[in-house]
């Protein structure tokens, strides 16, 4: 009998494991599957990572650092609904003048950026310095008016930290 308590539970042991590495195999895919999408948005946009250099210093279109600030900004107040994203997505093809597919991979890569930057608020600081710079004060008329849009469409109040994030927005692009 003892032996085939033990014979039992060896099998489910196995079992167990066996199910548990197909579910991470799944998960290494999907992962994969996402790195794919983000380096392909990065490719089609001319993104090119440099060593040694932050990718947000490595950005050289304007609309990708401009959409990258609205997707940090949306980002202040929790992750943005589907609605919030889709707004956001038909913004960017309107004050940007982009296809719908270059706004999705606008968002994509904006996430990227979030990530990469440690948050939201890093990010806006990061990415409003970089648009300054390729753009000067004309740079921050097109985010403002993508932020105000989404935010109308979706009745959405600014949180503390976004309007903390559009005070570090004026200081960047030296609004008074």
């Amino acid at each position: 009998m003892p032996i085939i308590v033990a014979l039992a539970g060896a099998a489910f042991a196995f079992y167990f494991f066996v199910i548990r590495a197909r579910n991470a195999a799944h998960m290494v895919g999907d992962l994969a599957d996402v790195a794919a999408d983000v380096a392909g948005a990065a490719r089609r946009f001319g993104f090119r990572r440099r060593t040694n250099v932050h990718p947000v210093e490595a950005i050289e279109d304007e609309n990708l650092a401009a959409g990258s600030i609205a997707v940090a900004f949306l980002e202040l107040d929790d992750y943005p609904s589907k609605d919030l994203q889709d707004t956001l997505q038909r913004e960017l093809q309107s004050q940007l003048g982009m296809s719908i597919t270059q706004a999705e991979e606008i968002t994509v890569l904006g996430r990227w950026f979030v990530s990469e930057c440690g948050g939201p608020s890093p990010a806006i600081s990061r990415l409003s310095r970089k648009l300054y710079n390729m753009a000067g004060t004309g740079g921050v008329q097109p985010v403002m008016a993508i932020i105000q849009a989404a935010l109308t469409a979706n009745s959405k109040d600014l949180s503390e930290r976004q309007t903390d994030a559009l005070d570090d927005i004026k200081r960047a692009f030296h609004i008074k």
